[in-house]
């Protein structure tokens, strides 16, 4: 498709356009059917999120203005503006990635990586990740109107989505069924969505090496689980290559694949998860152990800085001058 700058989006665009809003429309048409489909809505606000990540890095289309809608439309199945992916992790974590000065740092009140830290993680990284957002919408306001108003019809479309799409399922349902099923089918997923985002964060993060050439980041290779999250299980990649298109990360991965500590390449995310926090409560060598040196810990006498993957100063496509940066 000529308005695609890489033609494996058009599978984004079938799960964007097609797959997520059937899955949404047959469980409002259906209500008796949210008991079965419930799942596929939590999973697919999880894409929704691996999707934004993506097209922050590289927009999927070549037109300004197709861009810009697409972004407002998956932030309704993410659970959030798909702006707010760039204050805080193209302009923030990208640039520091673990290390002080993250707003998503796995750190800040243990470190440890324990199942109880991995849940409530979320709560702590959103509290610290809307500081950055304040500012960038500020900024905005300040100098790019452009930018602002871009920000704020992204608002609106979120909140008028929540609120009519429950009005439609209570108009439908009544108000009880119309409750459950909304919840299952756009509350829920929504939140699930943000806090999938913010724990595969923690979880490619937590206990690696920021300071390491290579392993400052975890890496789940299976091949199914990748297909399903667009390839954002291959990180250490993807901050390596913050430009590079989804579609390219196994071919770049297997190019430093043998330079990453192997304790960082998992080819097996239940596995992983399984083992981490429930397995290791009864067998505590099984969990994660530090990697190199610590987030914390920085070289003496040495300051390792990172370059902005992809700042997005304009719309969701004026990435070009900033999605090949580079760590340095």
């Amino acid at each position: 498709m000529a308005m695609l700058r890489y033609t494996a989006d058009v599978r984004t665009l079938l799960w964007a356009f097609v797959l997520m809003p059937a899955v949404l429309v047959v469980q409002i048409v259906r209500p008796d059917l949210v008991t079965y489909l419930w799942p596929l809505s939590f999973y697919f606000a999880m894409a929704a999120g691996t999707m934004a990540h993506n097209h922050n890095h590289t927009p999927v289309f070549k037109n300004r203005r197709l861009n810009n809608a697409y972004a407002t439309w998956i932030s309704l199945f993410y659970g959030y503006p798909s702006f707010a992916w760039v204050p805080t992790h193209n302009l923030n974590h990208h640039k520091h990635v673990n290390r002080e000065g993250d707003a998503t740092i796995t750190w800040r009140h243990s470190k440890k990586n324990v199942w109880w830290i991995a849940l409530s993680y979320f709560f702590v990284s959103a509290y610290f990740q809307s500081g950055p957002i304040k500012e960038y919408i500020a900024k905005a306001k300040r100098s790019n109107p452009a930018l602002h108003a871009h920000v704020l019809r992204q608002y609106a479309f979120w909140i008028g989505w929540l609120v009519s799409t429950f009005a439609v399922m209570a108009y439908l349902h009544g108000l009880g069924t119309g409750l459950k099923v909304w919840a299952l089918t756009v509350g829920g997923p929504g939140l699930f969505g943000m806090w999938s985002m913010m724990w595969f964060n923690y979880m490619q993060h937590v206990h690696c090496d920021p300071w390491s050439e290579h392993n400052h980041s975890r890496n789940i290779t299976g091949r199914i689980f990748n297909f399903l999250v667009f390839n954002n299980g291959l990180h250490t990649i993807h901050h390596e290559n913050p430009g590079s298109h989804w579609s390219k990360a196994y071919e770049l991965h297997a190019k430093i694949e043998n330079q990453i500590d192997p304790a960082l390449n998992e080819p097996s995310f239940c596995w992983w998860v399984f083992r981490q926090y429930v397995l290791s409560n009864f067998v505590p060598s099984l969990g994660s152990k530090q990697v190199g040196r610590a987030a914390y810990d920085p070289p003496t006498g040495k300051k390792v800085e990172m370059t902005e993957a992809g700042p997005m100063t304009d719309t969701v496509d004026a990435l070009d001058a900033g999605n090949n940066a580079q760590m340095a």
